[in-house]
């Protein structure tokens, strides 16, 4: 068996791999924010009761009665980072959001020790700021963003650094009903400003797609892997979600502050990762 921290690393990075996808969905749909949540958190929610009723993972539906405050405040948590996710993305670029995420590991720093007492290594550090370092590069010369988009992008960011620690201070709660409830919640949330709950045949193949991989597999990915590494290296990991899908199929360019910016970012999490992985495993509590 993988050791935890490995497990971890190919969960958080696989989670990454899963929500890069949320740009390109965007930018495929020609819909309002709000009604993409809708749908997306619907599907989210509907793939994920399937899942837990066939294989009754977790206790089943009774896994809900399990979730206690601390599985339900994860649950609004991600509700509300996954809200301010998609509505950035309509309202600044795919890579500004990515950048503005890149304060991510600094966020969750603070928080994991605040909450946790958890001391993040030196490597740690230094990738964290030299991410960050490329993000404020990114996001105060490239040309491209919205102020409003942007500050929501910064809500989100927060949001997935709060659930990083919750993740490590509850490590009991239910993965597949806490990533269900956050879907569920998220649509609920976004009906009362959605223009039209409408779409056509294809839209609606669109949309399952996005919620199944984008909210029911990504969240529940992100939660597991969460679970096993400190606070500040998921969010490091999980800062690999890049607007890849975006520039390759809609030609979004980057400017060049924003291309120098991104490596930077990109340099930081893979040295830090690199070199962690030359280091003896330490024994896990």
């Amino acid at each position: 068996m993988l050791p935890p921290r490995t497990r971890g690393i190919l969960f958080v990075t696989a989670s990454a791999i899963a929500w890069s996808t949320t740009g390109l969905f965007t930018r495929i749909l020609p819909l309002d924010a709000a009604t993409m949540l809708v749908w997306r958190g619907a599907f989210g929610a509907l793939g994920l009761i399937a899942v837990i009723t066939l294989f009754r993972l977790d206790g089943g539906l009774k896994g809900f009665a399990k979730l206690g405050a601390a599985g339900w405040a994860y649950a609004v948590l991600s509700g509300a980072g996954m809200i301010c996710f998609i509505a950035s993305l309509r309202l600044t670029t795919v890579a500004h959001v990515a950048i503005i995420y890149a304060a991510a590991p600094l966020i969750a720093a603070a928080l994991g020790w605040l909450a946790l007492r958890e001391r993040p290594s030196t490597s740690a550090i230094v990738a964290s700021l030299l991410a960050l370092a490329g993000g404020i590069y990114m996001a105060g010369l490239g040309t491209e963003g919205d102020v409003l988009g942007d500050l929501l992008a910064l809500g989100m960011t927060t949001a997935v650094a709060g659930m990083m620690v919750m993740s490590r201070r509850f490590p009991n709660i239910p993965t597949t009903q806490a990533a269900c409830a956050s879907a569920a919640l998220s649509a609920l949330a976004a009906i009362p400003f959605a223009a039209a709950l409408t779409v056509t045949p294809p839209e609606l193949g669109i949309l399952a797609a996005f919620g199944i991989t984008n909210s029911a597999l990504g969240l529940t990915l992100f939660l597991i892997g969460s679970r096993y590494l400190p606070a500040i290296e998921t969010a490091l990991i999980s800062a690999l979600d890049a607007p890849l899908w975006v520039w390759l199929l809609f030609a979004e360019s980057p400017s060049q502050a924003t291309l120098i910016g991104g490596a930077i970012v990109f340099a930081a999490i893979l040295g830090h990762i690199a070199q962690d992985a030359r280091k003896p495993t330490a024994p896990q509590a």
